[in-house]
Parts: C-alpha cells; sequence; structure tokens
C-alpha cells in the first residue's frame, strides 16, 4: 500500500497517452524477443509490469470517476476516449504476451512467476486477436451507451424525482399502496426505454457473435467461456450444476417465498408485494451513511486485526462512494489501484437492508486484494470472477454477528438475508441459460429473447411468474433487462451462484468451527489467482460446487438455520 496516500477527492486526474503506451508496449515485446538470457527476459518482464501498474492505475481512476458522475463531460470524453483506445493497446500487446508463451527460457520463467501465469496469457491470446480491434471498441461504445441510459434515469414518484436504485426503498416500504404506487412509477418509467434496451442489447449479441466467428469459434459461447478465464470447467458441467439447482433449490426457495406471504398475511399477492419479507416491514439499517460507516469500523475491528487496519485505511482515505445520487451509475463494485495497493469501493445505498449487504460484500472483495497485495505478478494477485465472488459472498456471513450495530432487531436481517440468498440460486442460473441461448441463437429477435426469459422464468422460478399479473413489463420476460452483467460481463452470473455455494460452505463450517473457518478464508483471501476456481476451492480444503451431492450437502443446514430463526 502507498505510504503517503492522500484522500481519494485529491489524487491527481490523468488521461493517459496512449500512444505513448502502445509504443512503449511494442518496445518491451521487442526487448523480451531479444534477451540472450532467462534473467534479461526476467527483467524486461518486470519493467513492462512496473509500467502497467502506473498506467492501470491512471484508467481505472477514469473509469470510477465516470461511474461516480455520468454527467461529467470532462471524464465522460477521457472514457469515450479508452473505450477506442484500449483494444488498440491491447492489440499491441498481443506481440509480447505470444513472445512469452513461446519464450526459449519458458522453463525458467515458470518458476519464477508462476506456471498459471502463461495458462492466464494463452486464454487471454485466444480470446483476443488485432482483427477484433473495430468490433472491441464498438462493444465499449455500446456498453457505455447501455449505462449511461440506465444511469440517467428520472423516475417521477410522488412530486419527485428519483433514479433506479432510490426507488428501492419506496419498493421495499411495508405500506402496501406505497409499493403498488412505486412499482407502477418503476416499471411504467423502463417501460419507456425498454425499446432502446433491445436494440443495443440486439447490437451486442451480433457484435459479439461476429467477434467469435472472426476468431474461428462455433459461437460467442465458446470465446465467452475463454474471456471468464474458465480454466477448469466446461458449458457442460455448468448445465448439469444448474440442474443440481433446479432440483435441490427451486423447491426451497418457493417454499420460502409461500411462507413469506403466509407471514406477511398476503393471500392475492402481485409483483410489488415480492419485495417485502415481513408483515411489520423489512428490516432497515440505522442511522446514515456515516454512521454505518462507524459501525463498520467497530464490527472489523473485532473480527480481526487484518479487517480492522484495512477498513479503517479504507474509511480514513475516501475509498469509499457509497450513495445513490443522480447521474451515478448504478450498481455496486470494487475496483484496485494498483499503483497505491489500494481498493475502491462504489455502491448505491438506498435505505435498505441491501446497504449493509454491499458494503460487507463489496468490503470482501477489498480485503482480499489488500491480503494478497504481495503477490509479485499482478495477473495472479485476483482470482477470475468466479473465485473472487467467494471472498465477497463469505465476507456477508463473517460479518452476520455483528448485525445488532446495523439493525433494531438483528435476527429478522439474518434470515432475510440467509432466505435471498437462497433464493438467488434460481434467478443467477435463469441469467446463465439465458445468455447461453442467447449467444447459440444470435439472430433471434427481441421478442424471442423475451419469450425465452420468460420460459426459464418458469423453469427456474415459477413461484414468481406467479406474482406477474398487472405488471406488464414484468410478464412479457423483460426482467433481465436491467441486469447489468448482462450487456456488460457476459457469462459472469454464474459465478455469483458458485461463489454463493461456497460461501454457504463457509457459514455453515463458521457455525461449527470459526477459527478453522476464518483461516480458510484467510488463506483463499492470499491466494489471489494463483490458481483456477475448482483447484483454487480444493487448495483451501472446501468442495467443489459441481461435485455430485454437494448441493444437497450445503443447503440441508441452511434451512435448518432459517428455521432457528423462529420468524414464522
Amino acid at each position: 500500500m502507498a505510504k503517503v496516500l492522500p484522500p481519494f477527492e485529491e489524487w491527481p486526474f490523468k488521461v493517459p497517452s496512449f500512444k505513448g503506451a502502445i509504443k512503449k508496449t511494442e518496445q518491451f515485446a521487442e526487448e523480451f524477443a531479444a534477451a540472450k538470457t532467462g534473467e534479461e527476459a526476467l527483467n524486461v518482464w518486470k519493467k513492462r509490469a512496473r509500467f502497467y501498474r502506473d498506467f492501470t492505475n491512471e484508467t481505472t481512476h477514469i473509469s470510477v470517476l465516470y461511474s461516480i458522475n455520468t454527467k461529467d463531460e470532462k471524464v465522460r470524453k477521457a472514457m469515450e476516449k479508452m473505450n477506442r483506445e484500449m483494444p488498440l493497446l491491447q492489440a499491441a500487446d498481443l506481440k509480447f504476451q505470444q513472445a512469452l508463451v513461446s519464450s526459449p527460457f519458458r522453463s525458467f520463467l515458470e518458476e519464477k512467476l508462476g506456471a498459471h501465469l502463461f495458462t492466464v496469457t494463452e486464454f487471454s491470446l485466444k480470446g483476443f486477436d488485432e482483427k477484433i480491434v473495430e468490433e472491441s471498441q464498438k462493444e465499449n461504445d455500446l456498453v457505455m451507451k447501455y449505462d449511461t441510459l440506465i444511469a440517467s434515469a428520472e423516475v417521477p414518484f410522488r412530486g419527485q424525482i428519483y433514479n433506479l436504485p432510490q426507488m428501492g426503498k419506496f419498493m421495499q416500504d411495508k405500506d402496501r399502496e406505497t409499493r403498488k404506487e412505486a412499482s407502477a412509477a418503476y416499471y411504467g418509467y423502463l417501460e419507456t426505454i425498454k425499446d432502446q434496451i433491445e436494440d443495443i442489447y440486439d447490437q451486442l449479441v451480433k457484435l459479439r457473435d461476429q467477434m467469435a466467428k472472426k476468431l474461428g469459434y462455433k459461437n460467442y459461447v465458446e470465446l465467452g467461456y475463454i474471456r471468464m478465464g474458465r480454466y477448469d470447467y466446461t458449458p457442460e458441467m455448468v448445465a448439469s450444476y444448474r440442474e443440481q439447482i433446479r432440483e435441490v433449490v427451486t423447491p426451497v426457495a418457493g417454499k420460502l417465498m409461500k411462507a413469506q406471504f403466509k407471514r406477511t398475511g398476503i393471500k392475492n399477492p402481485h409483483i410489488y408485494d415480492m419485495g417485502i419479507t415481513f408483515k411489520d416491514g423489512n428490516p432497515i439499517p440505522l442511522g446514515t451513511t456515516a454512521d454505518k460507516i462507524e459501525a463498520a469500523k467497530k464490527m472489523y475491528d473485532e473480527l480481526s486485526p487484518e479487517t480492522s487496519f484495512f477498513f479503517r485505511f479504507m474509511a480514513d482515505h475516501h475509498v469509499l462512494d457509497l450513495e445513490a445520487k443522480p447521474g451515478k451509475q448504478s450498481g455496486g463494485y470494487m475496483t484496485y489501484f494498483p499503483k497505491y495497493q489500494t481498493p475502491f469501493i462504489f455502491s448505491n445505498f438506498n435505505g435498505t437492508a441491501g446497504d449493509v449487504d454491499v458494503l460487507t460484500h463489496e468490503f470482501g472483495h477489498s480485503f482480499q486484494a489488500y491480503m494478497a497485495r504481495n503477490i509479485k505478478v499482478t495477473e495472479l494477485q485476483t482470482p477470475t470472477m468466479d473465485g473472487a465472488e467467494i471472498d465477497s459472498m463469505s465476507m456477508e456471513f463473517f460479518a452476520e454477528p455483528w448485525m445488532h450495530l446495523f439493525f433494531d432487531d438483528p435476527v429478522k436481517y439474518r434470515y432475510m438475508h440467509l432466505a435471498d440468498s437462497i433464493s438467488f440460486l434460481p434467478y443467477g442460473v435463469t441469467v446463465d441459460e439465458f445468455q447461453h441461448w442467447v449467444y447459440e441463437n444470435p439472430n433471434a429477435t427481441p421478442a424471442q429473447r423475451d419469450a425465452k426469459w420468460h420460459e426459464l422464468e418458469e423453469k427456474y422460478t415459477p413461484y414468481k411468474v406467479a406474482c406477474y399479473k398487472d405488471c406488464k413489463y414484468m410478464a412479457e420476460g423483460h426482467r433481465w433487462l436491467t441486469q447489468g452483467h448482462i450487456f456488460a460481463s457476459p457469462f459472469y452470473y454464474i459465478d455469483y451462484t458458485l461463489a454463493q455455494v461456497m460461501a454457504f460452505q463457509f457459514f455453515n463450517l463458521d457455525r461449527k468451527n470459526h477459527k478453522l473457518a476464518w483461516r480458510r478464508y484467510l488463506k483463499l483471501c492470499k491466494l489471489g489467482g494463483k490458481l483456477p476456481f475448482v483447484s483454487l476451492v480444493r487448495k483451501d480444503g472446501m468442495k467443489s460446487p459441481f461435485d455430485e451431492g454437494v448441493m444437497k450437502k450445503t443447503i440441508a443446514p441452511l434451512v435448518r438455520q432459517l428455521k432457528s430463526y423462529n420468524i414464522d
């Protein structure tokens, strides 16, 4: 971590020279190819790593500033330039990557840098070529267009204007009429931009299909798995895993929703009733955003010395942008500034229990980055997304003993959090199977995509579909249009479900043996991305979600835990 680091708002804003970066990249490739010994080659690799550490710091800063305020003209222009130039730089770097994997000193370099770096690089070469630079530029522009469209949403409600995240608290209000009115406003607004979103996605699908075929793949499914770093599992394994969730988890989630409506006394549930868990309202976090940060400091002080130091470092350096506001992108994320060895948390607090979820979730990502910061090879500091999400989702459960700091009734929060986490799994695999179908059928019409989504909801979450009456937007299969991962990061979403199963394993273990669970969690964080997903979890002494019977063994203790809360 940087020894002397000012708060985030004082960090210098700089648009790097992409032409200069391309020239530097070409020089690195020439020097590497000319190396006479393994040591010379290693030194060139180190020079390149230092250069990209600083360069990535600057591009990450642009990306973060844009997500905080999409209306900032200076930052928007920098973001547009980056979208155009990054694929050109990526193309220029191909020569270095090719030289690395074919180096006569590969054995020496593998010993020094780790063999997995070469697997990562080989996948990178399979997933990109200079022949798809133009398509990559268009892809970046379309994703930015989607993000901006969603961020600029203005929903009129009771005399005020709100963005989409801000509507969340009204859609979970304990007053049914408020929820009904908010739901009508929310989905009514989405109806007005539905066709624009569908058109953006249609362009993205066709563009990605074109990219895949230019690179010699059957369709984008193959390319998508490569781009996501699926080193040790296949679409067939994922399909079998989805079926496990349908068989084991869908019935449990259906019972949870039935119990929810019984608990709230709602006999004829509608879409606007799905978000209310208790008759007297969902648990609402206490205090302001500043109060939540203070509560988190106390929680992480008590959890471990490592979490104590690191959360306070983040709060002190203002690398937390938490509240929803106009012009801000939706969702939440953690990103990392390699030069400063400092993560950044972005979210959209809206006054619901989700504020606490996202705070602990994104801190889990940040904590992993902190614990793996001393891995010398930058490419191996962070796991692939499936592994990274274990760190974040598990942290949500490790934080549960301190929920009394955030809620008047922590038991209700714990119940809701666990029930929602279980019920997430069928939705997560709906997203995944939908994307497989979309990219296997790239010429499908928007109406056919919507129909397929509805069909998959019937398959995995039939208990939800029954609530869609009187909501045209949801009944016609448009729910996926606001799932940003579908647009920006194809095939990412299954990673959340795989990680959720792993987080459940940590939760089950934590209640039996906290010291062992925390020790394994720290080990996982420190491993970073040194291993692919399945190898990573097995190295940590855990069971892969793909293993037969794991789903049943994982879910059964959770159902017993829910009953122990004595909520119903």
